[in-house]
């Protein structure tokens, strides 16, 4: 029960990483904001209340900004307050970057780092009167610490997220307010499953535990960075990639 009574808002939660890092804020006694754009955050809500936990779900495309405060405003609405912020929300298309068009661009973008401005933006003012806060985004290793490629756009966003990260955190640490990032490596997920099996055993030849990550790893991340047992670190960028970029 470390987030006993905290009120948690999860993007992108309908599925994979979201979902996980959703229900187990749950299990550790969160309220949780289920947001996705898919329809399936309704489902993952229900998963919760089933839990005996409380949950809303609230259908939000993180690229528009009144999404994103209709999301902190029914947060509000249904719990008084907002004590944590996952930006989770993200896509990853591949495609080579001679064919790259400035929509394909536009879109990732607007999603993975407008995405987590227009979220933090729309929660923040509610932290700061609180005095309290805690802002948690889902960057990658790449980016980040690698490259890819056919993933420059997605690359860059992620970078951008980092340096969100580290700058946010210097302006919001006199309101007691952690912004923190987890950069996950490779994940099981319904979205890296579709690389296909060859893929999959290549990559995980070369990832020194000798697995893949799971979703529970980053979700048993994000609860140590949404408790108060992380209160002294802020600005931090923390890999979760079983030593794929330690090599």
């Amino acid at each position: 029960m470390k987030l006993k009574d905290k009120v948690a808002i999860i993007t992108g939660a309908g599925q994979g990483i979201g979902k996980e890092i959703a229900l187990t804020f749950a299990k550790e006694g969160a309220k949780v904001v289920v947001t996705d754009i898919t329809g399936k955050e309704k489902e993952v809500a229900e998963e919760i209340k089933k839990m005996g936990r409380e949950a809303i779900a609230v259908k939000v495309d993180v690229s528009k900004m009144e999404d994103a405060k209709r999301m902190a405003e029914e947060t509000l609405k249904a719990f008084g307050r907002i004590d944590i912020l996952v930006n989770n929300a993200g896509i990853y298309p591949f495609k080579p970057f001679v064919e790259m068009t400035e929509s394909d661009w536009d879109k990732v973008i607007n999603v993975n780092l407008k995405g987590t401005f227009n979220c933090t933006k729309a929660v923040v003012e509610t932290m700061i009167k609180q005095r309290y806060g805690k802002i948690i985004n889902i960057t990658s290793i790449a980016g980040t610490v690698v490259g890819f490629p056919q993933l420059t756009h997605y690359c860059a966003s992620k970078g951008g997220m980092t340096g969100f990260t580290r700058a946010l955190a210097l302006e919001l640490a006199p309101y007691g307010i952690n912004v923190n990032a987890i950069a996950p490596g490779p994940i099981e997920t319904p979205g890296t499953m579709t690389l296909g099996k060859e893929a999959y055993e290549n990559l995980k030849k070369a990832i020194p535990i000798g697995r893949w990550g799971k979703a529970e790893d980053i979700a048993n991340l994000a609860v140590f960075l949404a408790s108060d047992e992380s209160s002294n670190i802020t600005g931090q960028v923390i890999v979760s990639d079983g030593g794929y970029t330690v090599q």
